[in-house]
């Protein structure tokens, strides 16, 4: 019986797959106990067990047991290989081993050689325990990845697709002790730390800044989860994307325009009659061809049966250049919000490119974007003066953030905001985006060398770069085209184990963005609509600057002769003692205790809302008369303001030789007082005047000499005005 129980204990072990693999265990068991109740010897039922065994190991009833798990046959493998005892890895989960398995494949190493690489590359703290098991597979997979990416067609290959993504499913559970995470009846998916780790080791895949919502986009539809038939589609679009680039590229289109600079097709547009474009100079508007490059933007307008020559604007220079969207419609009108609106001083007017389509505007969204990135990469390269192999590779990440919007498109039916794809759009969006920029800009070449050196000699403690990456899909970059040594200088984004410069600068900046997004979604929250509620609103906002200014105008008009003299004495005081700076800085204290005060006291309490009596409702007729009412009093502030512009235009010009004498006296007496006073004086002077007009022993003086100066300002004649009306022969133009 002992015999039969280490048999089916020794089954049970080897056995572990589910309903049918039990079952399968229970009929070799019974099927021992009928050999030994039958008296056979020993030796029979020892030799029966070995049989059993060997025919499931061997996998010879995969037919009853169903189903195996993506791993299962690399795990047998490994377990049979000769030298499975030294290439196990003890610190690695199952999953884990199979990829560092892998990766020794790729690059001809054994696992033993490549631990101790690590351990002579990496410092003590990202070999500390805690992290050794994921920090040395991040070291395998790039030193993999480099070597793999350098294959002609590796995106196309599906063993480079499972690689990948096999990277992220065991990043996730790198360790011996991780907890579980495959499961074989459900399908297999990784979260977004796992791809924002090692998607940007590839850099045509995703990279640093773009990360997340490159998978947020992919995973919308699997509950935030990404699964490998969504990313086995991403790279195939993004295979066919660089095909195409290649193709347009090589064509013979724009071949003489875009031979001095080498230029590189980016996007065409307006060759199907069911998606034309339309460019917009003055009143003139010709349908024809949209070509964007990695320098410009060009336009074919089309003939009869050719195109004409192209029309360039430049994106690459420094000319002021706006780019933004545009509305329009038939005879200058503006209805519909389709086009791309581009101005710079090169021009003599600015250009419309309209992009018509039945609903939407998601073609417009499109180039605007595109366009954006490649002037926006352009100001970047100009802003900090970036010249040889980083102006190459700045390049080269804003063709690789293109190629992977085209392929987002490809397989994406919902609309889709390409800004948060593209690392240049992105960065003018985002809070301390400069900052990031900077970061990216000081990320020395030269200073890298020497890691760069160690990664192409057998090193691997840095992803490969986008300049790299875009040189092994076939495509040259300036410089990198001519020095290939170069070329070699420039590093990836991502180091293994630890957040490199520009990580914590997109970091820092998210999290700011958060708190920017949470902010604005209150704003959005809180506007009203209509005149008359706004105006309660704001009201009810200014109510205590409000009552604030009504105290200080009862004490100037000495309402309370009692208080207003105090607020005279104690003021004249603090000015003749030169106290009026620590006056306000007192008055700041003060406000911040009341915040702090306000804080403490309020922990807790949701209730901040402002309580506003909203005005009774208006009807249509009624909101036109109060909208017309405004205008007219918005109207006449600005005639009265015109009034006292070209009164005070007619002293100084002398028009009224008697005011303008007066005027100039004046202005002589305020000079001198101001020369000549000292500071604090001058100060007290202003204040006695401002707080004493209007006491008991000043009142009667005081109206006296502002009827005077209202006379006085009354006979000043204002400055003649003529009207010119612009030219119909401006107008045509």
């Amino acid at each position: 019986m002992s015999l039969l129980r280490g048999c089916s204990h020794r089954l049970f072990s080897i056995s572990q797959i589910g309903v049918l693999g039990v079952s399968l265990t229970v009929h070799f068991v019974c099927l021992l106990k009928y050999i030994v109740r039958g008296e056979v010897g020993m030796a029979v039922a020892s030799k029966t067990r070995n049989m059993l065994e060997n025919l499931v190991r061997e996998g010879s009833f995969k037919w009853l047991i169903g189903n195996r798990g993506p791993f299962d046959d690399e795990l047998e493998e490994l377990e049979r290989s000769p030298s499975a005892p030294t290439n196990w890895i003890p610190e690695l989960s199952p999953i884990a081993n199979v990829v560092v398995r892998r990766c020794s494949k790729i690059l001809g190493v054994p696992s033993t050689e490549l631990r101790k690489g690590f351990s002579a590359e990496a410092s003590e703290s990202i070999k500390h325990p805690s992290c050794y098991a994921r920090n040395f597979l991040e070291y395998c997979s790039f030193r993999a990845l480099a070597l793999s990416t350098q294959v002609t067609g590796h995106l196309a290959d599906k063993r480079f697709r499972h690689l990948t993504y096999d990277m992220m499913l065991a990043w996730e559970a790198p360790a011996s002790d991780s907890q579980p995470l495959l499961n074989l009846n459900e399908d297999l998916s990784v979260g977004i730390e796992a791809f924002s780790r090692i998607a940007p080791s590839v850099p045509i895949i995703a990279n640093v800044i773009i990360s997340e919502n490159l998978f947020e986009v992919l995973a919308t539809s699997t509950g935030g989860r990404l699964q490998f038939s969504t990313y086995d589609k991403y790279l195939s679009g993004l295979e066919r994307a660089i095909r195409k680039m290649r193709t347009q590229s090589e064509s013979s289109l724009l071949s003489a325009v875009r031979s001095s600079r080498g230029e590189r097709i980016l996007e065409v547009d307006g060759t199907v009659t069911t998606q034309p474009v339309l460019e917009h100079v003055g009143i003139s508007t010709w349908p024809g061809r949209l070509i964007l490059t990695d320098y410009a933007l060009y336009f074919e307008a089309l003939r009869v049966v050719s195109y004409d020559k192209p029309k360039q604007y430049d994106l690459s220079d420094d000319l002021k250049q706006v780019v933004k969207p545009e509305l329009t419609g038939p005879w200058g009108t503006r209805l519909f919000d389709k086009a791309v609106f581009y101005k710079s001083i090169s021009l003599s007017e600015p250009v419309v490119i309209e992009f018509p389509e039945l609903k939407g505007h998601s073609r417009r969204d499109y180039w605007l974007a595109i366009i954006r990135e490649i002037l926006y990469v352009h100001r970047f390269i100009h802003k900090y003066q970036i010249k040889g192999v980083k102006r190459d590779e700045a390049l080269s990440k804003a063709v690789l953030g293109i190629l992977r919007v085209q392929a987002i498109q490809e397989i994406s039916s919902a609309p889709l905001r390409c800004e948060g794809l593209l690392m240049f759009n992105l960065c003018d969006q985002l809070p301390g985006g400069d900052l990031i920029l900077e970061t990216l800009a000081n990320m020395s070449t030269v200073s890298e060398l020497n890691r760069s050196n160690s990664s192409k000699s057998g090193g691997g403690m840095y992803s490969i770069s986008a300049l790299d990456m875009i040189s092994n899909l076939g495509f040259a970059f300036g410089t990198s085209s001519n020095n290939s040594a170069e070329a070699g200088l420039a590093v990836g984004e991502v180091t293994v184990g630890q957040l490199t410069s520009l990580e914590k600068s997109v970091k820092e900046s998210k999290n700011n963005y958060e708190k920017v997004a949470q902010a604005q979604a209150t704003v959005d929250g809180v506007k009203v609509e209509g005149i008359d509620t706004n105006f309660a609103v704001m009201k009810e906002l200014l109510f205590p600057l409000m009552e604030l200014g009504k105290w200080l105008l009862s004490l100037a008009l000495w309402d309370d002769p009692l208080k207003s003299l105090v607020f005279c004495v104690v003021f004249t005081y603090i000015i003749c003692r030169g106290w009026l700076s620590y006056a306000f800085a007192l008055t700041l204290v003060f406000v911040a205790i009341f915040m702090m005060l306000t804080r403490f006291f309020t922990q807790g309490i949701s209730d901040h809302e402002v309580k506003v009596l909203a005005p009774p409702p208006m009807n249509t007729m009624e909101q036109l008369l109060a909208v017309q009412n405004a205008i007219s009093q918005a109207e006449g502030f600005v005639q009265d303001g015109n009034v006292v512009l070209l009164k005070l235009r007619a002293l100084l010009l002398s028009l009224f030789p008697q005011a303008s004498e007066k005027f100039a006296v004046a202005l002589l007496v305020i000079a001198l007082t101001l020369a000549f006073l000292p500071g604090k004086y001058v100060v007290l002077l202003i204040f006695l005047e401002a707080f004493t007009r209007y006491s008991p022993i000043r009142k009667t003086s005081t109206e006296r000499l502002m009827r005077r100066l209202r006379e006085w300002w009354f006979s000043i004649p204002a400055a003649p005005v003529l009207l010119e009306r612009e030219k119909e022969e401006k107008k045509k133009r």
